[in-house]
């Protein structure tokens, strides 16, 4: 059953917790600011006055974050950045998949290794399984990190304050599995996750998919689109074999349970629009425009 009377457990993650956090904050507030501005090209002094920091502490919580400035950083999630990806990225799927999880042109990405769970394990809704969750910070807001003895199974986001909510939709995907919080158990996935350093294509991270045969398809395909490039779910679809499941795909993209890790984000409209993303367009960008801050440093 499930182990929810404690959801307000501080962090035991060894990254610098409250600077994440806080730099997630300004971030995520000049984002929807200058998502909203751009075509005006707002400079640091008006985004300053806006979210209420002088102007050498965005830039320096921009340059910490991303290694880009607002000014670069907005022009990595604009629309015509967008469609510039996704036009560069025609061939995406079939060239990643020539080279592999762990080709050279995943060489600044996550590894990652994986299984799935059986039909009738996944039909069984979770019965039987016991998933270990706990909350850390992360770079993008505070993060639910969920395990099993078999892989990483769960990675989502939660606004503050918001754990509650974040963890019911999360175990609502296996309604018979056990959960038991346990920070401590999950800490170790936080610094894997999210620090660059410890990606290692010979230290993959241990993934578990747990989804219907379609959507742990849409997931797999998900994983061959590297950092810095884009993929439309109509270009899914086709790769799939599929060419009018689009709007299938969108729902299978949706249900990714590893957000950040399964890179859903990566995933635009035809027209380059961010479209929508279960944890938030803001942190979709946010997200995007950390990623183009490495492969702009790669």
């Amino acid at each position: 059953m499930r182990d929810t009377h404690d959801m307000t457990m501080p962090d035991t993650t060894s990254i610098s917790a409250s600077d994440t956090m806080a730099d997630y904050r300004i971030v995520s507030q000049a984002i929807e600011y200058l998502s909203e501005t751009w075509r005006d090209q707002p400079g640091l002094d008006a985004l300053a006055r806006e979210i209420g920091h002088s102007p050498s502490h965005i830039q320096r919580v921009f340059t910490r974050f991303a290694g880009l400035s607002p000014k670069a950083f907005v022009q990595a999630i604009t629309i015509d950045s967008a469609r510039k990806l996704l036009r560069e990225s025609a061939s995406v799927l079939d060239t990643a998949y020539e080279v592999g999880l762990s080709g050279p042109g995943r060489l600044h990405d996550l590894f990652v290794t994986y299984d799935a769970m059986s039909p009738g394990e996944y039909k069984a809704r979770g019965a039987g399984l016991e998933i270990v969750y706990g909350f850390h910070a992360s770079p993008f807001g505070r993060a639910l990190i969920m395990a099993t003895n078999r892989g990483l199974a769960g990675l989502a986001f939660a606004e503050e304050g918001g754990e509650e909510a974040t963890f019911e939709d999360m175990a609502s995907r296996w309604p018979a599995a056990q959960f038991k919080r346990d920070d401590a158990a999950t800490a170790s996935y936080v610094t894997r996750i999210f620090d660059p350093d410890a990606w290692q294509p010979d230290q993959p991270l241990r993934l578990v998919f747990i989804g219907s045969d379609f959507e742990v398809k849409v997931w797999e395909t998900l994983l061959r689109i590297p950092m810095g490039r884009a993929t439309s779910y109509s270009d899914i679809a086709s790769h799939l074999g599929k060419p009018n499941a689009a709007r299938a795909v969108g729902s299978a993209v949706g249900r990714n349970p590893l957000s950040f890790i399964v890179p859903c984000h990566r995933v635009l409209g035809k027209s380059g629009g961010l479209c929508g993303y279960h944890w938030g367009v803001t942190r979709k960008k946010a997200i995007l425009g950390w990623e183009a801050g490495l492969a702009n440093a790669a």
